[in-house]
């Protein structure tokens, strides 16, 4: 495609002024696709100061990048004025080391990371293992996503262990992981494990009304329930101590500090979850949504709370 004169004047602007330049869909704080997030965690695990720029906001420019660069797809980056490559081929030079080198960050030595394992998730491992040299590796990748599975060893793994379970785990994996836990817990879906990892970045969690159910039980004034769902809906079933999300309701949310416990609920999940990552956006920082919505409550909590 033609690269409109004021574009590429624009594109050589940002590329000049800043040495680490980084087109992407979304913000730092919040990319709005895998593959943005990818490299912006890449870049913020090399400690580098990086300038980026939402290409979503400016569908020229979103057109121009590629143009600029003979290159088809976002986020790309660029270091001083020279064209890197896209979410891959930054993926393959962090994991080779060529990436530290190209920006000059200093790469600390890494060490095995502390990972806690509860009785009930070292069980279900050791009931799950077989015979063999494959060995149970943890990996997360720079948008947090943790796969556990069974599998070879490498020869560049580091070892954690915990209550008598050894988790190999790759260096990239290992810097994310210091202070992770690992439980295996039955939840509304079934049995599974369960992560806490406090280097993720904030997130919406899902709690089923059991669980939220203790939590009020526990802290009741520590937690903050709001309910979205419409007036009619209300009057038809609530849960006590819910505050309506109105204008009053939205008034006393962004009151609170923003570490504060914050719970939204809907009829069955859908709409709660959506105001949920609104708020996250807002910067609130334990921010819950009710898996199932009130119909959950009524069903695994107070039966005296209708169904409709």
């Amino acid at each position: 495609m033609q690269l409109d004169e004021g574009v590429k004047n624009q594109i050589e602007k940002l590329i000049k002024e800043h040495r680490v330049m980084l087109f992407m869909k979304g913000n730092k704080s919040f990319p709005q696709c895998g593959f943005s997030a990818t490299v912006v965690g890449i870049l913020k695990e090399l400690g580098v100061d990086f300038h980026a720029t939402n290409v979503l906001a400016d569908p020229a420019l979103r057109d121009g990048i590629k143009a600029f660069s003979d290159w088809p797809t976002i986020p790309q980056l660029y270091v001083d004025g020279q064209f890197v490559g896209g979410c891959d081929i930054v993926r393959e030079m962090h994991a080779s080391g060529e990436l530290a080198n190209v920006l000059g960050a200093k790469v600390e030595p890494v060490k095995a990371p502390s990972i806690t394992i509860s009785e009930a998730a070292a069980k279900a491992f050791k009931d799950a293992a077989e015979p063999g040299d494959d060995v149970l590796r943890v990996e997360i990748d720079a948008r947090f996503a943790v796969d556990l599975y069974f599998g070879p060893k490498k020869a560049n793994d580091l070892t954690a262990s915990s209550n008598g379970i050894a988790i190999a785990i790759d260096p990239a994996s290992a810097r994310r992981a210091d202070g992770m836990k690992i439980d295996y817990v039955d939840g509304p879906q079934g049995a599974g494990f369960r992560i806490d990892n406090p280097n993720a970045p904030a997130s919406v969690k899902q709690i089923s009304a059991k669980e939220l159910a203790a939590m009020l039980t526990a802290d009741k004034a520590g937690v903050h329930l709001f309910d979205v769902r419409t007036d009619g809906e209300r009057e038809t079933a609530s849960i006590e101590g819910s505050i309506h999300l109105d204008g009053e309701g939205r008034a006393k949310l962004e009151k609170l500090d923003k570490d504060a416990v914050v719970v939204f609920q809907c009829h069955h999940g859908v709409r709660s979850l959506a105001a949920a990552e609104h708020y996250l956006k807002q910067g609130f920082r334990r921010v819950y949504n009710l898996a199932g919505g009130i119909d959950a409550w009524s069903v695994d909590v107070d039966p005296k709370v209708p169904r409709y």
